[in-house]
């Protein structure tokens, strides 16, 4: 039997809308730009850092440098003798990992479970979203507080509690898109050919919300990002003597006047990570905005 080709076509006649698209008209936007030179900035000095530090501070990040918050070296020590910059520039790798994975589950598991709820419909898609508001009563802060506090703090469960809790709010964007589209022209002709439904959940469907899965994966990788520090600067999340962000400021916040880098340099990084993050699904989102009009119109 030879393959037939499924004729790829909204109701209208137009074709699906590509990603590659929306990611030109966002770069429009200013906020995409200056989104994307922050990130990139933070990302090179987590990525780079580990190897940096010791090159430019001269000091391992669990070495002792000298005495306890003194104007050591380039930014001083922290309240353990420790050189301030080495510890600021391997910290940010950790954090910005667990953000990644955890930001990663959610949209996976809460885009598959939304497209599933929107394309079947009926009892199913009732039954998966009454469920998913039942979860979204509950804080995600206080799911991941109580977590650690039966389990203990473990790398992989900040990752796994985070994406869990990203995952209702991924499913009810992707539900809202999948229904947007599950009645088009491609998608019946699909049916007609009967084509297995996880095929067109993955080859039909999910080609067509990008747009809005995009924005969604800006937001939560913001939350992520806010989310681990406050669990580390809590002493919940990454563990001493690991360098990290978030612990550098619990760590170091009772000098703040007499030593400041210690809090100041994590601080400024977790919030220009954060902002610039948050520009792009801002720039994402007006773009997606933007050719849902234009579509409709």
């Amino acid at each position: 039997m030879t393959a037939v080709e499924i004729p790829r076509a909204d109701a209208e006649g137009e074709p699906p809308t590509h990603h590659s698209g929306l990611f030109r008209t966002a770069w429009a936007f200013p906020q995409a730009k200056i989104g994307t030179a922050l990130t990139a900035l933070v990302v090179l000095v987590a990525v780079l850092g580990p190897w940096l530090g010791p090159l430019v501070a001269g000091h391992e990040p669990t070495e002792f440098a000298g005495k306890p918050f003194k104007p050591v070296g380039i930014a001083g020590t922290d309240g353990l003798g420790r050189d301030v910059l080495s510890r600021f520039l391997a910290g940010g790798t950790t954090l910005l990992l667990y953000a990644v994975l955890a930001t990663a589950l959610g949209i996976v598991l809460g885009a598959l479970l939304g497209m599933i709820a929107g394309y079947r419909g009926g009892l199913l898609d009732s039954l998966l979203m009454r469920a998913n508001d039942v979860l979204l009563s509950f804080p995600q802060l206080v799911i991941a507080l109580l977590a650690i506090a039966v389990i203990g703090p473990k790398g992989w469960l900040l990752v796994l509690i985070i994406g869990l809790t990203h995952a209702p709010r991924t499913a009810l964007v992707a539900r809202q898109a999948t229904v947007a589209v599950r009645d088009h022209d491609y998608i019946r002709a699909a049916e007609m050919y009967a084509v297995p439904r996880g095929q067109i959940l993955v080859q039909e469907i999910l080609p067509n919300i990008t747009g809005p899965l995009m924005v969604e994966i800006g937001l939560r990788l913001t939350y992520s990002i806010g989310y681990i520090a406050s669990l580390s600067f809590l002493g919940l999340g990454i563990q001493p003597p690991t360098a990290d962000w978030g612990l550098m400021i619990n760590e170091n916040r009772i000098a703040l006047v007499v030593q400041p880098w210690g809090v100041l340099l994590p601080v400024l990084a977790i919030a220009l990570l954060a902002v610039g993050t948050n520009l792009l699904a801002d720039s994402l989102a007006s773009a997606a905005a933007g050719r849902t009009r234009e579509t409709r119109s």
